[in-house]
């Protein structure tokens, strides 16, 4: 149920096809990549009966983790950060993971390198096993043979593909894919402002999902075409313009769209292109964060109050 495209045509005024990847029994993006990585560990005897998986996650792979260690029956620990969405922690707790969460901020101002860091402390401990998004070739390899062949049949003329980068697994799987099977598709990554993947400046990050403080190995910026950031009260408008068409989406939406719609007007004023973005997942686990207004007060007081065009409250709340 993750080929489900919807036209966003009428909602942005921009050409744009979204692939919604929220509809999967993990309900992101990321059950493919866990899939994947877990296979590929179990396979080559890391995982044994009494392993248990550890991972640094902002909450949907970890989700996806949890739904397969309980499958499985092996243990998770997934090491999170304060900026995880409640909703996540609950889910994964629910499946009976435990969830650790680090507050100490690394160098840049995040908490990557803290969380990555105390993983690698945790699994010098024997039967801990870290899969290591942030570097194992089977988070890309999983949209390299899933995601990409997928969007490839049901856009034989596809243009230009909007992906968003976190640990870029996504992005490069379906990168690597149309470079390699030679398909004139102009690949835009789109990030976050604050985010170091590419180069930019780092800085504070609120909104969990896309965007890194410490830049992954996944990465390689010869695949790309392009990539545009994108503030995060962007990402906040959008997805809150999104939901008020009936359309609720988490922020790492928010920013694609965000992202793509301002690279569309550059690009293709006025053009009629077959695009397609990646929307990693939906909004329910968002509900405590981005559509909640407390929330929305504490970190982005001058947007609550924001006006749009006819006047009324542009987060309705």
């Amino acid at each position: 149920m993750d080929d489900l495209y919807v036209d966003l045509r009428n909602v942005i005024g921009r050409p744009l096809l979204l692939k919604c990847e929220g509809f999967n029994f993990a309900g992101s993006v990321k059950l493919k990549a866990a899939a994947a990585m877990v296979e590929a560990a179990a396979r080559d005897g890391l995982l044994t009966p009494g392993s248990t998986i550890v991972e640094s996650s902002s909450g949907n792979l970890g989700i996806a983790l949890s739904l397969i260690a309980a499958d499985r029956g092996l243990k998770f620990v997934c090491v999170t950060d304060p900026r995880c969405n409640p909703a996540s922690m609950r889910v994964m707790r629910a499946l009976g993971a435990e969830v650790r969460v680090v507050s100490e901020t690394d160098a840049n101002g995040g908490f990557l390198e803290s969380r990555i860091r105390y993983v690698r402390d945790l699994c010098e401990t024997d039967g801990y096993v870290w899969l290591n998004q942030y570097a194992n070739r089977n988070n890309w390899l999983a949209h390299y043979r899933g995601t990409a062949p997928a969007i490839d049949r049901e856009f034989p003329d596809l243009e230009i593909l909007f992906v968003g980068a976190g640990t870029t697994g996504t992005l490069m799987g379906c990168a690597r894919y149309f470079r390699e099977h030679r398909r004139p598709v102009t690949i835009v990554a789109i990030d976050a402002v604050g985010s170091v993947t590419f180069g930019g400046v780092p800085g504070p990050r609120m909104v969990p999902g896309l965007g890194t403080s410490s830049r992954p190995a996944l990465v390689d910026e010869s695949l790309i075409d392009d990539v545009v950031h994108v503030p995060e009260t962007d990402t906040i408008r959008t997805a809150h313009a999104l939901s008020s068409r009936g359309f609720l989406f988490g922020g790492s939406t928010g920013t694609v769209v965000s992202g793509a719609s301002r690279w569309l007007d550059a690009k293709y004023p006025g053009a009629d292109p077959v695009a397609v973005a990646i929307a990693p997942d939906l909004g329910e686990r968002y509900l405590d964060s981005l559509y909640a207004e407390g929330w929305l007060r504490e970190h982005f007081a001058e947007l609550v109050s924001e006006p749009d065009s006819a006047g009324a409250d542009i987060l309705g709340v």
